[in-house]
């Protein structure tokens, strides 16, 4: 899987609570979710974002609680990718079961800024930066990983792994 777009760059410690405030949680709306997404930290990320976008942040992306609200978030804004030092264990689960692909990377998320243009190769554990001419390593997600991504999420992977008869 090959993605690009801009960045949208953030700090550390991004918490479930800015990705999706608490008083948007009475529903699971995609459409509204995205509306809001991000909004008490940059609160023209709704009106801004493309579809393609990618959001680039450092340590401990998506600690808070474990809802699940937050990856889809992000997915119904059109982000393609997030990219971080590091990730809260709960929200990088909740990002597979959902679809969204997610890349950790100490130096790609350090190196690169609000505005660059980057290419992802998932498979390839390649993120170039078409900004500044550099490229960085992440460490591909195991093969399993990248099918239920490319499926849209744990259940339209389960789904068609029951069609399948597997």
């Amino acid at each position: 899987m090959i993605l690009e777009g801009k960045v949208y760059k953030y700090g550390d410690n991004v918490d479930t609570d800015a990705i999706i405030p608490a008083r948007y949680l009475s529903t699971a709306e995609a459409a509204v979710l995205a509306a809001h997404c991000m909004e008490d930290i940059d609160a023209d990320f709704a009106s801004k974002v493309q579809t393609g976008d990618m959001i680039v942040a450092g340590k401990n992306f998506g600690c808070g609680s474990s809802r699940e609200h937050a990856p889809l978030a992000i997915k119904a804004a059109g982000v393609s990718c997030v990219i971080a030092a590091d990730f809260a264990r709960i929200f990088f689960r909740n990002a597979l079961n959902i679809g969204l692909p997610i890349a950790q990377s100490a130096e790609a998320a350090a190196a690169i800024a609000n505005g660059d243009k980057l290419r992802v190769d998932m498979a390839a554990g390649i993120i170039k930066n078409l900004s500044k001419k550099e490229s960085y390593c992440i460490t591909p997600l195991p093969a399993f990983m990248q099918e239920l991504i490319a499926a849209g999420g744990l259940v339209p992977y389960t789904k068609e792994q029951l069609r399948k008869g597997e």
